[in-house]
């Protein structure tokens, strides 16, 4: 029997759904049955027929969308009780040395923010788009891309995922221990008089 997962995201320009469609992929070959939903409609499904959840939200200047918090804030409780993950999609994850989850400050801030521990985490590089952008996000992604050293032309359209990383996360999602619901063991069991 497969196990059902959801896949929740949060994305400002789309590409962090681009990297849930991936997963799912995926982690459906690997015998998965998925869900696959933006966050703010995950809320109104049944949560606890999931025996993994998994969100990727992405980062714009900074944070998250306060989406995000509220959503693990909600059901932090759930979270906990169940096989669960969590990524970050920023641009500054195009560097080698930011671009885990131990030395990506954007996750590392985060984290301190809420109480949920994942059992599972990653970063992903994100995309640029400036063709995309309105006026001032590109000037803003530009200025930002500057001091970062990186890809200023306001014409460029460059995607940093590393899309065999994304694999390899579905494939640690796949592989991650099913949370049996409490009492579920004990009752299967034979009692002991």
């Amino acid at each position: 029997m497969a196990h059902h997962a959801l896949l929740a995201y949060s994305t400002t320009d789309g590409h962090t759904r681009q990297i849930c469609e991936r997963l799912k992929f995926f982690m459906t070959a690997l015998g998965q049955q998925v869900t696959l939903v933006p966050l703010e409609q995950a809320s109104a499904l049944n949560l606890k027929q999931f025996e993994r959840i998994v969100i990727g939200a992405s980062i714009r200047y900074g944070h998250h969308q306060p989406q995000v918090a509220q959503f693990i804030a909600r059901h932090q409780a759930l979270l906990e009780g169940c096989a669960s993950g969590f990524f970050s999609v920023n641009i500054v994850a195009r560097k080698p040395h930011k671009s885990q989850p131990d030395s990506n400050p954007y996750l590392k801030k985060f984290l301190r923010q809420i109480i949920w521990k994942p059992q599972l985490l990653a970063v992903f590089a994100g995309k640029l788009n400036y063709p995309a952008y309105g006026w001032l996000d590109r000037q803003m992604i530009r200025l930002i891309m500057l001091i970062t050293n990186g890809p200023t032309d306001p014409t460029m359209v460059v995607e940093f995922t590393d899309w065999a990383q994304v694999e390899a996360f579905a494939h640690a999602v796949c592989a991650l221990p099913i949370v049996e619901a409490p009492g579920l063991a004990a009752a299967e069991s034979p009692g002991l008089p």
